[in-house]
């Protein structure tokens, strides 16, 4: 196996990114293509402790950045590391492309190299939130603003192929977004989708509200890429505030401290599940390729987490599944008319 790896995206690119590959590499029997600017990332890579003998380093030139609009620097900067990096998974060379870099350069690039699934419209940036219980699937999390029914229909299929394959369960619960729970509350959008949703054969549950998702009731949940935007912010905003509170309330006292100091396995605990690190990156599903889009601000541990997503992701088939999974569940589905693909 080899795993694809953008040295060019984190915020503080390449060192978490070399750190991420010599650390996963040394652990898992995978070969490391390390895609960027090799002026930059060579003299880093022979400097760093570890062994380096499964990493290979990819020379891309150009440097997509995080201000840059995709879709005018293609042109600009053709020989970008995401582009150079999704044409070797293209090829066969890598079998993952992993990156932290600009979330609609991945997206254009992913699109543009790999094309779409069958019978998908829209790629769904995907999630796993920590949930009573365990995690819950949302999707899109921001790669598609405007939605059509009929796109979150097909995340819907992906999501739910998803959760069989991470989370191991055999028929997840599938919920949409909503600020209701009885079938007609919700925009038209949701109006719409609830019905798609009712016929498609998956295990709908109808619609979920907030309080629905992180109580663990629904194992996916279905929404547009600014509601589901929002939604991730937001959540990841509020579990910093009770942390952030929590320990600076536990400081107060000596008998505070004492309490923090024996419930410290407890926050521990709590921590690792709230912690974005923990997973390490998103998948872009419905690409014709393995894609993970990691965060900006990741460190050396949340790369390597992408690398272990990824690397899960390619050991359990996902992409094979997803393909038969749509071809079944929307094949014949009117959406799928090749007319009203765009």
């Amino acid at each position: 196996m080899a795993l694809v790896l953008d040295a060019m995206g984190s915020d503080q690119y390449p060192d978490p990114e070399i750190r991420a590959a010599i650390d996963f590499s040394n652990e898992y029997d995978v070969e490391i293509l390390l895609v960027g600017n090799e002026d930059i990332i060579k003299p880093k890579l022979t400097a760093a402790r570890g062994n380096t003998s499964k990493i290979r380093l990819v020379h891309a030139p150009d440097i997509l950045e995080m201000w840059d609009k995709p879709v005018e620097n293609a042109k600009k900067k053709p020989l970008n590391s995401m582009a150079e990096g999704l044409k070797l998974v293209k090829s066969g060379e890598g079998q993952a492309f992993i990156s932290a870099g600009n979330t609609g350069g991945i997206l254009f690039n992913a699109i543009r190299t790999l094309g779409r699934l069958k019978d998908v419209q829209r790629p769904a940036l995907t999630a796993l939130f920590p949930v009573k219980g365990g995690r819950c699937v949302v999707l899109d999390i921001g790669a598609n603003a405007e939605c059509r029914p009929e796109f979150l229909l097909q995340f819907a299929v992906m999501g739910s192929i998803y959760a069989q394959k991470t989370l191991k369960i055999e028929k997840p619960r599938v919920g949409l977004l909503s600020n209701g729970e009885e079938a007609g509350k919700g925009n038209q959008l949701t109006k719409d989708t609830y019905h798609l949703l009712e016929e498609s054969g998956l295990n709908f549950i109808g619609n979920v509200e907030g309080k629905e998702v992180f109580g663990g009731h629904t194992d996916v949940v279905v929404t547009d890429g600014f509601t589901g935007n929002i939604l991730l912010k937001s959540s990841e905003s509020v579990a910093k505030l009770i942390t952030d509170t929590l320990k600076q309330e536990l400081m107060v006292s000596f008998q505070t401290k004492i309490g923090a100091l024996l419930a410290k396995p407890a926050f521990k605990a709590i921590k690792k599940l709230m912690d974005p690190g923990e997973i390490g990156a998103a998948p872009l599903l419905g690409v014709d390729g393995l894609v993970f889009v990691a965060h900006g601000r990741s460190d050396a541990r949340a790369m390597t987490s992408a690398l272990r997503v990824a690397y899960e992701s390619v050991q359990s088939e996902l992409l094979g599944s997803l393909r038969s999974g749509i071809q079944d569940r929307l094949s014949n589905h009117p959406s799928s008319d090749p007319k009203l693909i765009e």
